[in-house]
């Protein structure tokens, strides 16, 4: 049969018809009953935001902190807690780590970390978070969070209590094994430090010298054997120690007596160190007073050093003032004035009092004291106490205590200051400016204070008020006792009874330390050591200043300067 096309068209629609309709009510009916998925939640890095111990700041390092301190570490977005243990790690200076508790609070957005056992005193812990921690998001840390803190100090007496005499007694004999036990086997003189080896130094070994008498009037020693020693140094300088001038270098071998440069140009005569080499060796020679021949001889033999240092040459030409360095193949190459006011007051004094090589006082009073002009004069209040000479602030308290450790202050004066005033405002602005405290260094306090030259991590500088590096250094304020006896005192107990078990070793207190860094030195320099034992014993009973002031030589040439004094 046959079809017509417009019957077929028609099937033909009927049919699509037929099928697609099924299709069409699915679709439709579907898109009403499973709507597509919302599309996923951005990845957010967590970012962080701050940290606190003990609801203290942890952006700078903080201080004093318990030994069971809580910690929060705060961030932008939640955290997945399965990532945040692993992420967390606290440890030591030196790497050891610490067990820890680690929650979460604050919607998962900070971390609280609890040590699990007692920390250590005055230690320092850092805290760090890795950036394997993860946000809920799935975002990671992008950089490590790393904080730091530092324990409180440990306030319990490391040692027992004891009297005030004792104590005085104990630093004395454990600080001049340094001098004694340590000696150079050969020359009997003072190493520069305890790392030096051979190289033994003049200035330092005059300043040990000086313990001598204490240490017999101690009883630390004997009579005889403090003269024993006393015969191997002066013939080792007598007759092997080369001299320039007359005068030594700053540096010695002290096996063969050989120049050690102390610097390129520094390989000759050293006249400042030369000066407490021949401070010592006089106050020697006034103590050990016997008629016997071996104290006759030992006295003649320091005579004889003194007598050959050609301080006049250091003239240099008949100038009105002193130079430091002179070298036989380097001449005046350092060409270094002796111009105050510093630790060099002494130096001036044995000059004048030579009676082979002396100087005029014009020497002193042109060269030394600059006819008083700005630089010399000072006159200025710092915390409340003026200070007659010098820099602001006074400088470092070494100038309160070399020239100082023979020279008696006490009732001293001349043209330009009274010296007692000088001696004591210095160590009193000195122990105020710490106390004030200005740069906030951590540590500092009316028990912990003293400024002056000595070690520091990494190398040395003469500390002081005008910079102040956070170095304490123990024979500042110790070697003060004669002008604060209090205020010393309080810091050499702080420093034996507190600090005793990072500070007190086998020749005593150690050169330096820094709380704020937690840095203690590990050496002791014979410049810093030989003040603490003279200056002690200078505040207990005047033995070296008397002993150094009895010098005939010295009271004429203190007198010729211009100086007046009850003991002259």
């Amino acid at each position: 049969m046959k079809i017509a096309g417009s019957e077929i068209k028609t099937i033909f629609l009927r049919v699509i018809f037929f099928y697609l309709l099924p299709v069409t009510f699915f679709i439709g009916c579907g898109s009403k009953d499973n709507p597509d998925p919302p599309p996923p939640p951005p990845v957010r890095n967590p970012v962080f935001i701050a940290a606190t111990v003990n609801n203290s700041s942890l952006e700078n390092t903080v201080y004093d902190v318990s030994l069971q301190p809580v910690i929060r570490v705060n961030f932008s977005e939640p955290l997945q807690p399965g990532t945040v243990a692993a992420a967390v790690s606290v440890a030591d200076i030196n790497g050891v780590s610490v067990a820890v508790s680690v929650t979460v609070e604050n919607s998962d957005k900070s971390i609280v970390i609890q040590p699990t056992a007692t920390l250590g005193h005055l230690k320092k812990y850092f805290i760090r978070v890795a950036t394997s921690l993860l946000s809920s998001s799935g975002g990671q840390l992008q950089s490590q969070v790393s904080k730091n803190f530092i324990t409180k100090i440990d306030s319990s007496r490391k040692f027992p209590v004891i009297s005030d005499n004792a104590l005085l007694d104990l630093v004395q004999q454990q600080t001049f094994k340094y001098f004694w036990d340590f000696a150079h086997p050969v020359s009997g003189l003072a190493r520069e430090r305890n790392t030096s080896g051979d190289i033994v130094t003049s200035g330092g070994s005059g300043f040990g010298i000086m313990t001598i008498p204490v240490g017999i009037n101690r009883n630390f020693i004997t009579r005889a054997q403090g003269l024993a020693r006393m015969q191997t140094i002066v013939a080792f300088l007598k007759n092997t120690a080369v001299k320039v001038k007359g005068a030594f270098p700053h540096w010695l071998d002290g096996n063969t007596g050989a120049i050690v440069p102390f610097s390129t140009n520094d390989n000759g005569a050293d006249l400042v160190e030369t000066s407490y080499l021949v401070m010592g060796l006089l106050t020697a020679r006034q103590y050990f007073n016997g008629v016997d021949a071996a104290e006759t001889t030992l006295r003649n033999d320091i005579n004889t050093l003194y007598n050959n240092v050609e301080w006049d040459w250091f003239r240099q030409g008949g100038q009105n003032v002193l130079y430091w360095h002179y070298s036989t193949d380097k001449g005046w190459i350092m060409n270094h004035q002796i111009r105050g006011w510093n630790e060099c007051l002494v130096t001036y004094v044995l000059a004048a009092s030579s009676t082979t090589h002396g100087i005029p006082a014009i020497v002193y009073n042109n060269g030394w004291a600059g006819n008083g002009t700005n630089g010399f004069i000072n006159g200025n209040s710092y915390y409340g106490h003026q200070l007659p000479l010098g820099p602001s602030y006074g400088g470092p308290l070494f100038f309160a205590h070399y020239s100082f450790m023979g020279i008696n202050p006490n009732g001293l004066t001349d043209a330009y200051a009274n010296y007692a005033t000088q001696v004591t405002n210095h160590s009193l602005i000195n122990f105020k400016y710490c106390v004030a405290n200005p740069k906030l260094w951590y540590g500092y306090s009316d028990s912990c204070w003293g400024l002056t030259a000595s070690d520091i991590s990494g190398g040395y500088t003469a500390s002081s008020p005008t910079n102040d590096v956070s170095v304490i250094a123990p024979t500042a304020a110790i070697s003060s006792m004669p002008y604060t006896p209090v205020e010393s005192m309080k810091a050499l107990k702080f420093f034996y009874y507190v600090l005793g078990d990072k500070l007190w070793k086998e020749y005593g207190f150690v050169d330096a330390f820094s709380l704020k860094d937690l840095w203690f030195a590990n050496s002791f320099l014979a410049i810093d050591q030989g003040p603490m034992i003279v200056m002690i014993e200078n505040y207990r009973t005047g033995l070296l200043w008397n002993l150094f002031t009895s010098c005939p030589e010295v009271k004429a040439g203190m007198l010729s300067l211009g100086f007046s004094a009850p003991y002259l």
